[in-house]
Parts: structure tokens; C-alpha cells; sequence
């Protein structure tokens, strides 16, 4: 009998590796894989990566400018290499995070996205197969809609908690959306103080009704369902487009018989009885409707810190690297 890995790759799903660590990312053959500064941050603390590290320092010495531009252009180097590294193993595409600190800042988040690709096309990597990574803000939604309509630079909407992100996300034409699972879950447990069943799992419900919502009116985004705490927030998954997963859990995976299903299926949402918004060019109807979530809220706020905290690490550990 196939693995449970192998059982949701067959109902459809997309297996992609949420990992900066490429060296345990071939073990499992997703097709694609993301990174973010979290992943980078913990994978450069292994010894086996000092040598990407050096490397990038060298590149942004070699440059010149001032200290605070050679930091900035290492750390983008660093995460260009990593991507690169990983792409020679994938067959699909690696997803790169602009810095979070940009994320209310559109056209920096512009400059910085079309200034990774630039480095990925020097690395000989063609654009189409990189998806840039930015916060699900408004000003990075906006930020996506410029990149993807006018520069043809797919995009990956990440921090996604809620319908009314996914919502403006789709209509900005973005490839892809991230919504996370296991964050949405960690705040209902927080504010209920109870434990949830698969089947009845905020973060799960959460993507199910954007998979029904797109599927219902026509997008083409792609729904890569992410941050999973468990196998079973996954396998109630099962037939969503995209799933990115870590390494553990890919492992669980491999090693269960457990039977998965498929659990999202396009061709039922067509039937289901869901209310159609809009929220282009309509900022104060987008800020309003978000601002009602309140776990929306705190949770995408505490990610863009804690993607720029540790962003901040990565650049102090360049700079003592860069003395």
C-alpha cells in the first residue's frame, strides 16, 4: 500500500517542501519548495551552509558601499543562493521572501522583488521559476498586482489568515496564496483554551472556504495551503491545489499507511451557496472587513515581526561576518 505521502500526492495535491534546509528537501520529491527568513535564519546555523554564508559576504564586500549596503546585499545574495541551491534539486519553482519590514511599503517591495529576480537571472535561474513571497498586507497585495501585471514576476501571498485577504489577492492576479493553518489553529487554542479535532480545525476551515471560494467563481491563484502542526490539519487537506510542508511532517507522512482521501474537490464549490465580494481599488472596504477579524489581525501582525526579527538576525550576523 502507498505511504500517506504518497496517497496525497495522488488526490492531486501538490507536494511542495516549506524548508530552507536543502539538503533533506530531495528525500521527499516535492515538486516546488519555500523558504522565508525563519527558515533561512535556522538552516544558516548548521555548519554544512557556512560556506553560502562566506560566499554572500564576499559577493557584497566585493560591491562595496557602505556597511548597512553591503549588509542588505548579502542578505540578498544569501537568499538567492539558498533558492538557487534548492532549485537544482526541485524540478518547479522556490519561493523568495521580500524583506518583511517592507510590507506596508509597496513600491520598496517592488524594487526589492525585481532586484532578487535580477540576482536569480545572474545566477542563470529564469524568473519563471521563482515566485516572490510578500506579506498579505494591502500595500503587498497592491505590490503583486504591479509585479505580476507589469514585470510578468509571479507571486506568493503569504501571512494569509482570512477570506478577505484571499479575496483581493485573487482579483490582483496573484499565482499563488499562502494561507496558514497551524497559526489560525495556535489562536483559537489560545483564546478558547481548548483542543480541536481535525475536523473541526479553525486553520483547515479557513482554507477550505478560499479553496471553495475560488474554485466557485473562477480564479486561476493557486491555493498552497501552509504551516502545518500536525499530519492530520494535511490529510483534511487532501486535494487542495498546493500543500507546503516541512521536513517532520513530510517524514510522518512517508512513514504512515494511514489511508488520506481526498477531502477538496473543485468540481463540488460551483453548487455551494457563497456570497461574491470585491475589494479592488476599494483600500477603506478591505482595511474594514480585515480589521473585523480579529485573529486576522493579531496573526498577521505577528508574523511580519517576526519575519523582520529575524531578518534583523540574519543582517547582525552578516555584519560581524562583514568586520
Amino acid at each position: 500500500m502507498a505511504n500517506s505521502l504518497e496517497q496525497l500526492k495522488a488526490t492531486g495535491t501538490v507536494v511542495v517542501s516549506d524548508s530552507g534546509d536543502f539538503a533533506s528537501i530531495g528525500k521527499y520529491k516535492p515538486q516546488d519548495a519555500t523558504t522565508n527568513p525563519s527558515l533561512i535564519l535556522a538552516a544558516t546555523k548548521k555548519p554544512e551552509y557556512a560556506a553560502l554564508l562566506d560566499a554572500a559576504v564576499a559577493q557584497a564586500k566585493s560591491e562595496g558601499g557602505s556597511v548597512d549596503q553591503q549588509v542588505e546585499a548579502a542578505l540578498d545574495h544569501l537568499l538567492v543562493q539558498f533558492g538557487t541551491k534548492i532549485l537544482e534539486i526541485i524540478p518547479g519553482k522556490v519561493s523568495t521572501e521580500v524583506d518583511a519590514a517592507l510590507s506596508f511599503d509597496t513600491q520598496a517591495s517592488v524594487a526589492k522583488a525585481l532586484h532578487i529576480i535580477n540576482l536569480y537571472e545572474k545566477e542563470g535561474v529564469s524568473k519563471d521559476r521563482v515566485l516572490i513571497k510578500v506579506a498579505s498586507t494591502w500595500e503587498g497585495i497592491k505590490a503583486a498586482e504591479i509585479l505580476q501585471r507589469d514585470h510578468g514576476v509571479n507571486c506568493n501571498l503569504t501571512l494569509m489568515f482570512s477570506l478577505v485577504q484571499a479575496i483581493a489577492a485573487a482579483e490582483a492576479g496573484a499565482y499563488l496564496i499562502s494561507p496558514f493553518v497551524g497559526r489560525i489553529l495556535d489562536w483559537f487554542k489560545a483564546a478558547t483554551k481548548k483542543d480541536y479535532a481535525k475536523e473541526e480545525d479553525p486553520g483547515v476551515a479557513s482554507v477550505k472556504s478560499i479553496f471553495n471560494y475560488y474554485k466557485k467563481y473562477g480564479y486561476n491563484t493557486i491555493v498552497m495551503g501552509a504551516s502545518f502542526r500536525n499530519t492530520g490539519e494535511i490529510t483534511e487537506l487532501a486535494g487542495c491545489d498546493y500543500l507546503t510542508i516541512s521536513p517532520n511532517l513530510l517524514e510522518d507522512l512517508m512513514n504512515s499507511d494511514a489511508p488520506v482521501p481526498k477531502k477538496l474537490d473543485a468540481s463540488g464549490a460551483a453548487a455551494l451557496d457563497i456570497a461574491k465580494k470585491s475589494y479592488i481599488n476599494t483600500e477603506a472596504t478591505f482595511r474594514f472587513d480585515f480589521n473585523e477579524d480579529q485573529m486576522a489581525v493579531e496573526k498577521l501582525r505577528e508574523g511580519i515581526s517576526k519575519f523582520a526579527a529575524d531578518a534583523v538576525t540574519l543582517k547582525g550576523i552578516i555584519q560581524a561576518k562583514l568586520q
